[in-house]
């Protein structure tokens, strides 16, 4: 089959550099594409958000299956434009997209379908909001309603940060209109746990088990990212808490959205905190995360095209998923000063030492202990033919092995392969489930 990529980041060339291993995919389309993705996919000059222009490139194609990234398209209608327009696409409409652009909306459906999260309040006034901090004790968690690229939650432990947190969203607008709105809910203990589900609008099966790291520093200390690293699966996560987690949070919400006339469609991302024995839902995503994508991409062992083209025709039943039981460990290499302000167009050197020069004592020593690993290009551009930074997460590094100890170390021998000026990386990707800070 034809398909095409919407997206340009690290996810993108994971979803791309799978479908090129994929039997029953014989040409790729990116929209818009980087560096990495171009060298496996052909590369379609159309912004993701002009969804008008993308279906006609789709149908002027005969494209079979467009499979959407990031977020802002899905807000943006692009499937329900392509649906208009009769062609196949993976991704929820722009009304179902709102367990994501909204978290307003998405609290709401949860206490609808019973699904336990966090106790909240959403507020459009900012003085309304202060009253409400001003009324509450103990800690907190302040966030902007829309999208805001991960970066528009912020755990207060006192009032003061807590009253900070809502004049940067709704006075200062440090996010856009994002901020307009605001949800403050109770402040949860426990481990964070993202998990996919693979959702047709009447059902779904679950598509593994992940461990973001949002905050730029390690030990989870400075503002949060868009996420600089993350592994699969997570260790304390088994057969029995995955099927509680549809049978309690995936389910339930599948059918409050039908409730309403609005199924659901695509990749599901479930943000979980766990305590013991107790599960809350943080948020909802509704594309694949990134970087757990490129963990996911290393895992997968079924074709990709076929399982989400069953989701996209209403048949999840028949997609055959298959994931490595091999651990998957994915370290982003960040510019400096991000996510504050950073420079772009930073030569960057040594990515070939991992694209066919593995020097020799690396490739003995993975070969022996069965490691694989890829570098995926999240924020890079060609100048002159030399390869620069053009983002805030650069490259994504990603090793598998059979231990999580082995994917983690090799993961971060293959990073200090690669120099940029500024580079810096969280050096404790994983470092909780394997017993150390």
């Amino acid at each position: 089959m034809k398909v095409l990529v919407i997206g340009k980041g690290g996810r993108e060339h994971a979803l791309v550099w799978r479908l090129h291993q994929s039997e029953t995919v014989w040409k790729i389309f990116c929209a818009s594409g980087n560096p990495g993705i171009d060298q496996i996919a052909e590369a379609v000059p159309i912004a993701p958000t002009d969804v008008a222009a993308l279906a006609d490139f789709a149908k002027s194609k005969s494209v079979d299956l467009t499979i959407v990234g990031p977020e802002d398209p899905l807000a943006a209608g692009i499937v329900d434009e392509f649906t208009r327009a009769g062609l196949k696409i993976f991704g929820p409409t722009a009304a179902a997209s709102q367990l994501e652009t909204s978290k307003s909306f998405a609290k709401t459906i949860m206490r609808e379908a019973g699904v336990p999260t966090a106790d909240f309040a959403a507020f459009d006034d900012a003085e309304a909001a202060r009253r409400y901090v001003n009324a509450r004790t103990g800690s907190m968690v302040v966030k902007a309603d829309g999208l805001a690229l991960g970066k528009g939650v912020v755990i207060c432990h006192d009032i003061t940060t807590a009253l900070e947190a809502i004049a940067d969203a709704m006075e200062r607008q440090l996010f856009g209109a994002a901020g307009n709105r605001v949800i403050v809910e109770e402040f949860l203990r426990g481990e964070e746990v993202s998990f996919f589900a693979l959702c047709d609008g009447e059902n779904a099966i679950p598509l593994g088990t992940f461990q973001d790291h949002k905050a730029i520093f390690d030990g989870d200390r400075g503002p949060n990212t868009g996420g600089m690293g993350a592994y699969s699966p997570v260790p304390q996560f088994g057969p029995e808490m995955e099927a509680r987690v549809m049978r309690e949070v995936v389910g339930p919400t599948l059918a409050a959205m039908n409730a309403r006339g609005i199924p659901f469609r695509g990749l599901l991302f479930v943000g979980l905190m766990i305590d013991g024995d107790r599960i809350n839902v943080l948020e909802f995503n509704v594309r694949f995360g990134d970087p757990e994508c490129e963990a996911l991409m290393m895992r997968l062992d079924s074709d990709l095209a076929e399982n989400l083209l069953a989701a996209a025709e209403g048949k999840v039943a028949n997609a055959a998923i298959r994931l490595s039981p091999r651990s998957a460990v994915a370290v982003v290499l960040a510019s400096g000063g991000y996510p504050a302000e950073y420079k772009k167009g930073i030569a960057i050197r040594g990515l070939d030492r991992l694209e066919g020069n593995v020097p020799s004592d690396i490739k003995i020593k993975w070969a022996m202990k069965k490691i694989r690993a890829k570098v995926f290009h999240s924020g890079t551009a060609m100048r002159d033919g030399q390869l620069v930074t053009d983002g805030g997460r650069v490259l994504t590094v990603t090793a598998m092995a059979p231990e999580l100890a082995t994917a983690v170390d090799a993961a971060y021998e293959a990073a200090e392969l690669i120099e940029f000026e500024g580079r810096h990386f969280r050096r404790d990707i994983a470092r909780r489930a394997l017993g150390s800070s």
